[in-house]
């Protein structure tokens, strides 16, 4: 059993389509109840490593798979000598249970487990087990149901839920209707699947615990977890720092910071430095009125170089610059946009430069058009801005953020970060999905968006041949282990620089991604 959060594996992820495939071939192979004694016994495992104390445990088991795997448990802590209790939830004539949950049911009475039929929850728990739905849930929970969710999140108990929260989609990590459970911790069996990660997922799940089952298949992962290892394509330059100078670290140019919104091309361009770009340059859209005034790029950053805005007619002058285009542009960022697209080699597009491309026909169809003429994008929309690039709305985005990271980068033939809990990085090449598993809402603050895209943008610099889907998904692990650090309230975008610089030392670990998982 592993525990996930943090994760230093990438780890592949199955739809609930895959998981029922990799489930049935399982089922074919094993003896009968097998597979499910499997599952029981590793949720009675962490049922014992989480109960607090002798207090009983209660749990709360659905006519499905899900309830069978939690009356295996049940029947194996009560033989530990636990005080155990079951409510059978959605259980009736009308709705027998599968041959393999009722053997469950007869081993759990034989065995002096407490079962009743509906809600009758014990006076003192340590542990609720929540294994009302599971992977089964495809629509909106019954009222009998929705009553159950409603009294485990109420019972002041923790709460492990079996595979899913109650109320969870598997795929989408939306809830199926108005409520699901609030787990502290979540138990997925045989597969992870991509909702426990993304959208309400995070909120709902707790800290994830995953047991395969010891199911071996060969159905491809319908995306990938990004763990710590997101960052092995930026060890080996890291390793042997003697020979280089500024020039072999690239050079980035920082477009935006128009009037009134000069921190966020400041801040894009101060997390290019400090990710280990060799030199950055910030072209400021000023008014006619500003020009002449500002003389440095940041005041505080004597480092960062002025870039003037006139020089942007010699696109031979900054073509090969990774080029962060939008961070605070405004509407000034539409001028240069079609000189932008036609010439920058490599190009991470954000905000303001988003919100033009999505309001401009041309624009959009210079987009498209770039990585036929082998010049490379990397997209890095909030919901907001993505739903204007899709023209669609902000909750159709957040309903299926996979599939509108997949739809964005198809559509425009670009690399995607689509940003939120869980930011989902999409590959138009490979055609291949990837959920962070770092983060949280220590980032919702102006300017974290910023610093991600400006942070890309060096880590391409000083790695120009290295796939940009695998650098947006180092830069996204990177951006959000950063938060991770953070103990408590905001992180501010300032000092979220200064945290991912502090944390270079991940780089620098040549066993990255061998380490054995924490286990339980």
């Amino acid at each position: 059993m592993h525990k996930l959060l943090p994760a230093e594996h990438n780890w592949p992820l199955h739809s609930a389509a895959s998981s029922r495939a990799i489930e049935r071939a399982a089922l074919a192979t094993l003896p009968p109840h097998a597979l499910m004694e499997r599952a029981g016994t590793s949720a009675a495992r962490l049922c014992l490593a989480l109960s607090s104390s002798r207090h009983s445990i209660w749990l709360l088991c659905g006519p499905g798979n899900n309830g069978g795997d939690g009356l295996v448990a049940a029947r194996l802590l009560r033989t530990h000598g636990l005080d155990v209790s079951v409510s059978l939830i959605g259980h009736g004539p009308e709705r027998p249970l599968p041959p393999d949950a009722q053997a469950a049911l007869a081993s759990a009475q034989l065995a002096g487990v407490h079962i009743s039929e509906g809600l009758r929850s014990p006076q003192s728990t340590s542990l609720a087990v929540d294994a009302l739905l599971g992977l089964g849930l495809s629509r909106a929970p019954t009222a009998e149901f929705t009553d159950a969710i409603h009294c485990l999140n109420a019972s002041g108990s923790p709460i492990l839920a079996l595979d899913l929260p109650s109320g969870l989609l598997a795929d989408t990590g939306n809830l199926a209707g108005s409520v699901a459970v609030r787990a502290q911790h979540t138990l997925s069996l045989l597969t992870l699947k991509p909702g426990l990660f993304t959208a309400q997922g995070r909120v709902h799940c707790g800290q994830v615990w995953f047991d395969s089952l010891g199911a071996q298949h060969e159905i491809e992962a319908d995306a990938l977890l990004l763990g710590a290892a997101a960052l092995q394509p930026l060890t080996h330059s890291r390793l042997s720092r003697h020979a280089q100078h500024k020039g072999s670290q690239g050079d980035v140019l920082v477009l935006g910071g128009a009037p009134g919104m000069r921190g966020a091309a400041r801040l894009a361009a101060r997390a290019a430095l400090a990710s280990g770009a060799g030199r950055v340059y910030v072209c400021l859209l000023s008014s006619d009125s500003t020009a002449s005034v500002e003389t440095e790029a940041d005041v505080m950053r004597p480092e960062l170089m002025q870039f003037a805005k006139q020089r942007l007619a010699d696109a031979q002058s900054w073509q090969d610059k990774v080029v962060v285009c939008g961070c605070g542009g405004g509407e000034a960022i539409s001028e240069w946009l079609p000189t932008v697209l036609r010439h920058a080699k490599r190009l991470v597009l954000d905000a303001d430069a988003l919100n033009a491309v999505a309001s401009s026909a041309e624009l959009r169809a210079l987009l498209a058009q770039r990585a036929g003429q082998s010049l490379a994008t990397v997209l890095t929309p909030h919901p907001l801005e993505a739903a204007r690039l899709l023209n669609c709305s902000t909750d159709d985005v957040q309903a299926d953020r996979l599939k509108a990271a997949r739809t964005l980068s198809a559509q425009f033939n670009s690399q995607v970060i689509l940003k939120g809990s869980g930011s989902v990085v999409a590959d138009s090449k490979l055609d291949r999905l990837a959920i962070n598993s770092s983060g949280n809402a220590a980032l919702a603050t102006a300017g974290s968006g910023d610093v991600l895209a400006g942070w890309l943008g060096g880590l391409w610099a000083q790695h120009p041949d290295t796939p940009p889907a695998l650098l947006a998904s180092a830069a996204c692990y990177w951006h959000g282990r950063a938060a991770d650090e953070q103990e408590a309230g905001p992180l501010r975008a300032a000092d979220l620089v200064e945290r991912m610089h502090a944390l270079h030392r991940l780089t620098l670990a040549p066993e990255l991604g061998s380490r054995t998982p924490s286990t339980a």
